[in-house]
């Protein structure tokens, strides 16, 4: 497979997978197991990459950001739970990311263990789904404290690849009262400071790699980047609508077929 092919599939995995409740990760991990490009190799634009989804957040809400950041010039208080609410669901993953850094990337060698994790997280989805009521806390700067944190630790777990970051938000979200909507959108903001955050760390680990020209280079990720980003900008607004029509079931059985599937074909290859 061609270096450029590689960069265009690797973006539209990224693009796709990092805000529906599926795991970006697992399925980079996955994909490098089925296509057997070098994954190490590829360590540091899989990360990168993710800005270009980030900045679709930023792109489709940025009435939202414009109006908190206005509201934080002015000292509304609306505007001061909406940053807090996010900093304190951040601050958990990365504490728990800095200090378990090793333990985390030893995992991120194990396709079986995405498999796993998204058979399991797609019985867990079906299992909230039919549950846990629809909860009534509704907008980012609502969700009671107590609530944010919660949220915050149960985000920890996509630490595990295939868990999925914005799965574990999500359905974190939902078992604490939150709407759908705002369980949805509290997931793609909280998405920001943690991704942001992971790729500072890969940067700053892999600096004199990237400084020597090593590794994947800078204009396969701008390609990359855009490619994410533009993806990741029509995946979200789809995301929006299924979720008000259909809930996320049909993520749940997605996981659950996609895991499966891979599963058997690592167990038999």
């Amino acid at each position: 497979m061609t270096d450029l092919l590689t960069i265009i599939l690797l973006g539209i995995v990224e693009g796709v997978t990092e805000f529906l409740p599926v795991s970006s990760t697992g399925h980079l991990i996955l994909a490098s197991a089925l296509l057997g490009y070098d994954a190490a190799y590829w360590e540091v634009f899989n990360i990168v990459i993710q800005l270009g989804a980030i900045l679709a957040i930023v792109v489709l809400y940025w009435r939202t950001f414009w109006a908190v950041l206005s509201g934080l010039l002015r000292g509304d208080a609306l505007s001061i739970r909406f940053v807090r609410n996010l900093l304190v669901a951040f601050l958990p993953a990365a504490v728990i990311g800095l200090a378990l850094h090793k333990q985390i990337e030893a995992l991120l060698g194990s396709p079986l263990t995405v498999c796993v994790a998204l058979i399991v997280g797609g019985f867990a989805i079906l299992f909230i789904e039919r549950t846990v009521k629809e909860g009534d806390i509704a907008g980012v700067a609502n969700i009671p404290l107590p609530k944010v944190v919660g949220i915050g630790f149960i985000q920890c777990l996509a630490m595990i690849p295939g868990v999925s970051r914005s799965g574990a938000t999500i359905l974190g979200a939902l078992f604490l009262g939150v709407e759908r909507r705002t369980a949805a959108e509290f997931s793609f903001f909280l998405a920001i400071p943690t991704m942001l955050g992971a790729t500072a760390l890969e940067l700053v680990k892999n600096r004199h790699e990237l400084a020597s020209g090593g590794g994947v280079g800078f204009g396969a990720i701008a390609i990359g980047f855009v490619v994410a980003f533009v993806v990741a900008l029509l995946v979200v607004r789809w995301f929006i609508g299924i979720v008000g029509k259909r809930g996320f079931s049909p993520f749940a059985w997605y996981r659950i077929v996609a895991g499966s599937a891979a599963l058997v074909w690592l167990l038999n290859r």
